[in-house]
């Protein structure tokens, strides 16, 4: 299956801009400090821990986010989802994957999702994305879709910060 959009991978640069006729969001939420914390939500980000926290679906070739790992997020058990990642980075600071759409998503699109850790010690993680609705439903609900999406990616924020010990918890 191919990726519904050309512009594969391009959500790894930081301040990508959004292609036309794409929305663009990018959330940054602070989920703690130090080192553990880092790690820990390294973890949870790179293994799905955190969006099967999040009560969503997820059936995946692997364990572990790696390129070319195909994933089905599923929604509110109806809405399937299918994405391939297109790359992941794991480094001394900075940890974390995107997936890019198949056919079948109700968006078009790519979705990143990124843990770092700046020089003070404390950890972020940024959700950045490009999409355009791919199905009938998602271009019928129009606004209301960029809006779950900002609320989905705030959530994840919110269950990460949970997941690593309840940092500043909202």
């Amino acid at each position: 299956m191919s990726f519904t959009y050309a512009e594969v991978g391009a959500t790894r640069e930081r301040g990508f801009r959004a292609p036309p006729g794409f929305h663009h969001l990018h959330v940054r939420t602070r989920i703690g400090e130090g080192e553990e914390v880092f790690r820990r939500a390294s973890e949870a980000v790179l293994t799905w821990e955190m969006h099967r926290a999040m009560g969503v679906g997820i059936d995946a070739t692997s364990e572990r986010a790696a390129p070319d790992v195909d994933v089905t997020v599923t929604l509110a058990g109806v809405i399937k989802a299918p994405c391939r990642v297109v790359w992941t980075v794991e480094e001394y600071r900075r940890a974390g994957w995107a997936y890019g759409t198949l056919a079948g998503h109700p968006e078009c699109g790519e979705e990143s999702f990124v843990v770092d850790r700046t020089g003070d010690g404390t950890v972020w993680l940024t959700i950045s994305a490009f999409s355009r609705p791919a199905k009938w439903y998602a271009r019928a609900a129009g606004p209301a879709t960029r809006g779950l999406q900002h609320a989905y990616a705030r959530r994840c924020g919110v269950v990460l910060r949970r997941l690593c010990g309840g940092y500043g918890e909202d």
